[in-house]
């Protein structure tokens, strides 16, 4: 094993320790490394990050060749104190290196139609696990992972809390759900136990063959739905996605409050809570995500500041 190597593996479980996933994160790191050996190099530098950044078959992407290169940045920094010859790449090495994609915003009538696509698969086992997890994401705003995590014992169906453990950067909270979705998983509950009395793990949905679900294959499995369900896709953008039943979620339930005439801004702490942000911050980018929410915002602030013509305030 080189020194690369090994400082890389013991960056990474040091990072890990604290609670960081590093799933993707973590194989690009190692994919850097492994061009290194191949070129013989001891050290970081520039040159050898910024190549292996574009030099890259899955994306021609600007924003893509960044965030490759933001691994090695970070990694970089990092080692610098371990070995002064590192050469850490500048922030303006490659430009846009940001970009959020723009979420895609479900109407209840797609989600229905994409339970119902779901329902539909076979056999019964597959379409009903796939129906209820679809509906779970889209009345919760759960990540995909957190909903395939799930055991057993973490879906309390007489007091209708979900136990979502070691979620994103190690968090764990309790997901409170309406009586109508506990009666759903009761359901399926009793389906599954029928279906597959036996399973082998303690998951509480399963696939076919009595296992976990694999939240990496269900992008996939999820973008075939999409074309029985009739959501055709938007010219010059990306297919509609899974995950975007957590922006659905979270864009419909800010409106709602905005609708009900509620204190939004005292809100989104529960809301980045519920949905396992890390902090509120990162609920405040679901407005910009949605035309109407901007509009809602937009007219809040004018009346706030628009003088009482009545009462001679402001």
């Amino acid at each position: 094993m080189t020194t690369l190597r090994r400082q890389a593996e013991e960056y990474l479980a040091m990072r890990r320790a604290l609670g960081f996933k590093l799933t993707t994160w973590g194989q690009r790191l190692m994919s850097f490394i492994g061009y290194l050996e191949s070129t013989g190099a001891g050290h970081i530098t520039i040159e050898a990050a910024l190549t292996w950044a574009t030099s890259t078959p899955a994306s021609t992407d600007p924003v893509y060749w960044a965030r490759r290169l933001d691994v090695v940045r970070i990694f970089a920094r990092h080692l610098k104190t371990l070995d002064a010859a590192t050469e850490i790449p500048p922030l303006d090495a490659l430009p846009h290196r940001y970009r959020r994609i723009t979420p895609y915003l479900y109407s209840p009538a797609e989600i229905v139609s994409l339970m119902g696509a779901a329902g539909a698969l076979k056999p019964q086992l597959r379409g009903q696990t796939w129906q209820t997890v679809l509906g779970l994401l889209a009345v919760t705003g759960m990540r995909v992972s957190e909903a395939c995590r799930l055991d057993r014992q973490d879906v309390d169906l007489d007091k209708g809390v979900l136990a979502v453990r070691d979620s994103k950067f190690g968090k764990s909270r309790d997901v409170p759900v309406h009586p109508s979705t506990t009666a759903a998983l009761r359901r399926y509950d009793r389906l599954r136990d029928r279906l597959w009395p036996a399973p082998a793990c303690p998951a509480f949905f399963i696939s076919t063959r009595g296992t976990r679900l694999d939240a990496s294959n269900m992008p996939a499995d999820f973008a075939k739905l999409l074309h029985p369900a009739g959501i055709a896709p938007i010219p010059g953008r990306r297919r509609q996605r899974i995950h975007d039943l957590r922006h659905t979620f979270t864009v419909a339930t800010l409106l709602q409050w905005y609708e009900d005439g509620a204190d939004v801004q005292a809100r989104l702490p529960l809301l980045a809570t519920y949905l396992g942000h890390v902090d509120p911050k990162s609920s405040y980018w679901y407005f910009s995500g949605s035309p109407e929410l901007l509009a809602l915002a937009a007219d809040r602030l004018e009346r706030a500041f628009t003088p009482d013509t009545h009462g001679g305030g402001t």
